[in-house]
């Protein structure tokens, strides 16, 4: 259990303690995804929204949102490629924008925020040791603004809830990794046995062997591998 911090509410070191008690055999990527912003909506004052920004190869995505206010404003910034979101999970650097009515950086945003209904946003960067690039949204419509204390709490909840998040992604990441490169070893050990008939059956080289199949691949607008498959398993090339 986590141990409890004095000034943290009995209602928010729950919450710690069930983001500390997440494991992978549990839970899917983005069951941990939607538990982080469905627990940071229950903790944090604010009647807050809140969403889990990740940014891969230049692209910017909501893998999770606890309602439907939060995604929509990450889209906004999405679309206009600038916002406390954006800047947060780029620069690595916590983003304040305490007052949407007010505020003019971000171009369209902060209107558009403040006519959705939302008065504040809190953003918080994925620590740069857990390797991914991305944030924690917090989306306040309370008309009251955010004191100190209001965030300290989002920020110290945020770095709870990057460690589940960031083992999940990087777990995740690392399956996907490994089932990709099964599949290409499968793809290269048929591509491979096709050659080595055709280099019996016609006495070929090897590279003749694997342009024959390449010829016929894009005759027929099918892959190497399912050519080299189709092959393998009835000893024809072109079937009529």
């Amino acid at each position: 259990m986590t141990r409890p911090h004095p000034d943290v509410d009995p209602l928010v070191q729950l919450a710690f303690d069930e983001l500390g008690r997440m494991s992978f055999a549990e839970h899917s990527l983005e069951s941990v995804l939607q538990k982080v912003t469905d627990l940071a909506a229950r903790v944090l004052p604010g009647e807050a929204v809140t969403s889990v920004t990740i940014v891969s190869d230049g692209h910017s995505s909501t893998v999770a949102s606890s309602g439907p206010l939060a995604l929509e404003l990450d889209r906004v910034q999405y679309a206009q490629d600038d916002g406390p979101c954006l800047e947060a999970a780029t620069t690595g650097r916590v983003v304040e924008l305490l007052d949407t009515a007010a505020d003019r950086r971000w171009g369209d945003f902060p209107r558009t925020a403040a006519e959705r209904g939302c008065r504040a946003v809190l953003s918080f960067p994925l620590p740069p040791q857990e390797l991914i690039t991305g944030g924690l949204n917090v989306y306040a419509r309370t008309a009251q603004p955010l004191d100190e204390r209001t965030r300290d709490l989002a920020a110290r909840f945020a770095a709870y809830a990057v460690v589940p998040v960031s083992n999940m992604y990087l777990y995740t990441s690392a399956v996907e990794r490994a089932e990709h490169l099964r599949a290409a070893l499968d793809s290269r050990a048929v591509i491979d046995q096709a050659k080595g008939i055709l280099m019996e059956r016609f006495k070929l080289s090897a590279d003749q062997a694997f342009s024959v199949l390449a010829q016929v691949s894009m005759e027929r607008n099918t892959k190497v591998r399912d050519i080299a498959a189709r092959f393998v398993e009835t000893g024809e090339l072109r079937p009529g």
